[in-house]
């Protein structure tokens, strides 16, 4: 019979992404919808940001990370999936909190799309001023 595993289970939001993240000890393998880390996130700067909470608590290479993501862009899902795997290192342990606290990773980014208004082209940009 195979011996259990811990799994870490964290969801991560970031405007319309949501990651829904899984978090086992491991080597520091990464998949992200099935693809490997490097693909999904083609660049460094998305890579190096998703990467901050193993950063910060110093335990990179510890856990491998799968996740499933929808909705939003690029930007957005590797925001959503730095806050999953925040949250998931919660569950791992309570002592990884004051760092990822201190780091401001555990809070959900509040900023969301303003909505379009009547009358203008966008939220906010008016149509051209015609004197005649």
């Amino acid at each position: 019979m195979a011996e259990k595993v811990a799994v870490y289970w964290g969801t991560g939001r970031r405007k319309t992404a949501v990651a829904r993240v899984r978090l086992m000890p491991g080597t520091g393998e990464m998949t992200i919808n099935g693809k490997p880390f490097d693909d999904y996130f083609g660049r460094s700067a998305f890579r190096a940001f998703v990467e901050q909470p193993f950063k910060v608590t110093e335990t990179a290479g510890r856990f491998d990370v799968i996740a499933k993501i929808h909705g939003s862009g690029t930007s957005s899902q590797a925001g959503a999936l730095r806050h999953g795997i925040a949250r998931a290192m919660l569950e791992a342990g309570e002592d990884y909190r004051t760092e990822l606290k201190k780091a401001g990773l555990l809070r959900r980014d509040p900023r969301m799309v303003e909505r379009k208004k009547y009358g203008l082209k966008k939220a906010r940009k008016r149509p051209q001023f015609s004197k005649r």
